[in-house]
């Protein structure tokens, strides 16, 4: 691993194992929709890439039942144990957890019947190659079912974007790769998976905490943590952002434009198609 990629996945340990609130609505309502979409049924055998703190292999786990299973995978050990409590205090039994970094991941061809991986799949280093590898994993006629943001979303990241590169940062967007309805499905079909379908739903909300929203930003794997500024440059970018959010707020506070792709698609044999719902 170059150092630089080691220093990413750093950067997203450091993210996930120092988040207090993960299990906000936001991800929880993410991860139960995600589920019901990609229509999970009794018995299947599913994989939960990414799975956190469980919100989505929970949400399948109900719906296999007892003669099903859901193998959760994550490599980051603070939300693995915060999984483990939660399905000990729920005495589930049809789940199981798996410390592994989802981009170096080996499986088995045709294991599972469904792969879900629920708000997580832009942190991986190589998406295509990714679900190249899910494919491999699916049986026939299985599902893989993710999420993701439009390229425009959240727009106090956008914001945020702007504001450092006046700085000289230039902070890529994560959303970009998987951004439209075009790219998803693209992407997709170039591997082999058929019966694509594209949900948007919108998770938006208005924030009036500056700080909160400044630390969300900043903080995250797609932020400021490998930045060496003085604490007098962080308080000017800071104020600044806070100027740039005040500027476009309402009464309500800033409209945080969340706009959510719940993306399913089937390795199957059947003419390939793309739908878009809204």
């Amino acid at each position: 691993m170059t150092d630089s990629l080691s220093a990413y996945k750093q950067q997203i340990l450091n993210d996930f194992n120092n988040r207090p609130d993960y299990e906000n609505e936001f991800h929880k309502q993410a991860a139960t929709r995600l589920v019901e979409l990609a229509k999970v049924r009794s018995s299947q055998q599913v994989l939960d890439i990414a799975t956190g703190t469980s919100l989505a292999a929970i949400a399948a786990a109900e719906v296999v039942g007892s003669t099903g299973r859901v193998l959760g995978t994550d490599f980051a050990s603070g939300m693995l144990r915060q999984a483990q409590q939660k399905i000990s205090d729920l005495a589930l039994t049809n789940i199981e957890f798996e410390e592994a970094d989802a981009d170096e991941q080996q499986f088995q061809e045709s294991q599972f019947d469904a792969i879900l991986c629920s708000s997580a799949i832009v942190y991986l280093t190589d998406i295509p190659k990714a679900l190249r590898q899910w494919h491999n994993a699916l049986k026939a006629g299985g599902v893989v079912a993710f999420s993701c943001l439009a390229e425009s979303s959240p727009t106090s990241s956008v914001l945020f974007r702007e504001v450092v590169q006046r700085y000289g940062i230039t902070i890529p967007n994560p959303n970009e790769l998987l951004g439209t309805h075009q790219k998803c499905c693209q992407m997709l079909q170039s591997i082999g998976f058929e019966k694509i379908k594209i949900t948007n739903e919108q998770f938006g909300f208005y924030l009036q905490d500056p700080e909160a929203t400044w630390n969300g930003n900043a903080k995250s794997a797609f932020g400021l943590q490998e930045v060496q500024w003085s604490e007098q440059q962080v308080e000017q970018c800071k104020q600044e952002y806070f100027a740039e959010l005040n500027t476009v707020s309402s009464e309500q506070g800033f409209w945080n434009d969340v706009t959510m792709f719940f993306v399913i698609a089937y390795k199957s044999h059947t003419p390939t198609f793309c739908e878009i719902s809204s």
